[in-house]
């Protein structure tokens, strides 16, 4: 997947500046099998350095996940909000803030996700879609204004990790000038979405 490489965006997509990329970046997210929420994750560049870890909570209603950088600062937090006919997940500041929602909508062919934010670079909102087949765990995330590929998503099939301890494997390729933790978030919330 490193020899592919997605076009920089226009604008830089971003919920955070120390993050963005300058070349397209592929990340590894990769499930722990020994975690006791079950839904932490550690997140690898593709040249196996770490760059984010993610902390589940356990017995939370809201199935709460933070978000640390490798200096172990908190970033952000994702949670699923109840009470909406579909799912729809909001990446919380620290301080409860929202700084995104992503809304999953049907479609008779694959599954469709809309992300609203007001980006950390520029005034007014940005809307993404994730496209794609949620049971095949493949994804585009797409810019809704420019049509740009603003990231992909796939989930490795078949491996041990997955099929003894259900924990899954992501590799997610980022394009230039898209905030890695935004689209980590992303990543779990679809994640999140095919295990509901």
């Amino acid at each position: 997947m490193a020899s592919i490489q997605l076009p920089p965006v226009q604008t830089p997509v971003a919920i955070t500046d120390q993050f963005i990329a300058q070349q397209t970046e592929s990340l590894v997210l990769k499930e722990r099998i020994l975690s006791l929420s079950g839904d932490s994750f550690d997140v690898k560049l593709v040249t196996g350095e770490p760059i984010f870890r993610i902390k589940g909570k356990p017995l939370s209603i809201s199935g709460r996940k933070s978000v640390f950088d490798m200096a172990d600062n908190h970033l952000i937090d994702i949670v699923k909000e109840r009470l909406h006919i579909h799912s729809t997940y909001v990446v919380q500041a620290l301080d409860g803030s929202k700084l995104l929602e992503v809304k999953s909508s049907f479609s008779l062919i694959g599954s469709n996700a809309t992300v609203i934010f007001t980006p950390s670079t520029t005034e007014g909102l940005v809307s993404l879609n994730m496209k794609g087949n949620w049971r095949s765990r493949k994804a585009a995330i797409v810019d809704a204004a420019t049509g740009a590929v603003v990231a992909q998503i796939d989930r490795k099939r078949f491996n041990a990790r997955q099929i003894f301890f259900h924990q899954q494997t992501y590799v997610v390729m980022v394009a230039p000038g898209v905030d890695l933790a935004l689209i980590t978030a992303l990543c779990v919330c679809f994640d999140e979405k095919n295990n509901d």
